[in-house]
């Protein structure tokens, strides 16, 4: 089993489609889905995300780190939200994002998420991250 995240990508147009939409429907819509995929075993993790122009911006473009709050100013794609599943392959992951609901219009990226065995074990910090991820259930 390999971890994937599914990071949800929608753009201001899209976005506007699904203005008017009723929350509860919304909940009710990607409640199934996220249900299926606990049914399955698959989920570890998901989450929707606030308005981009609630956000804040660390900006690393220049000698000193610019922090910029609210509206992001033009943008192509926003992250909405994400999933992390634990499944057996990509191509496992790949069908289970063609199943999310609500999304017509947006995309779903799809990145595998590498575990702590794939770096260096004699490394003091990933033997404290691998403490830390013991103590706190996450291995």
């Amino acid at each position: 089993m390999a971890k994937y995240m599914l990071i949800m990508r929608s753009t201001d147009e899209i976005n506007a489609k699904y203005e008017n939409i009723d929350f509860a429907e919304m909940v009710e819509t990607m409640g199934r889905f996220n249900d299926e995929l606990i049914q399955a075993g698959v989920l570890r993790a998901a989450e929707g995300l606030e308005e981009a122009s609630d956000g804040v911006v660390v900006d690393f473009g220049g000698e000193t780190p610019v922090v910029t709050e609210g509206a992001y100013g033009e943008t192509k794609e926003l992250f909405i939200g994400y999933y992390v599943l634990d499944v057996a392959s990509r191509d496992e992951a790949v069908e289970w994002a063609k199943r999310m609901p609500m999304m017509r219009g947006a995309k779903v990226e799809i990145r595998r998420v590498p575990g702590i065995d794939e770096f260096p074990q004699d490394n003091e910090y990933v033997r404290r991250e691998r403490e830390w991820r013991e103590r706190t259930g996450q291995l």
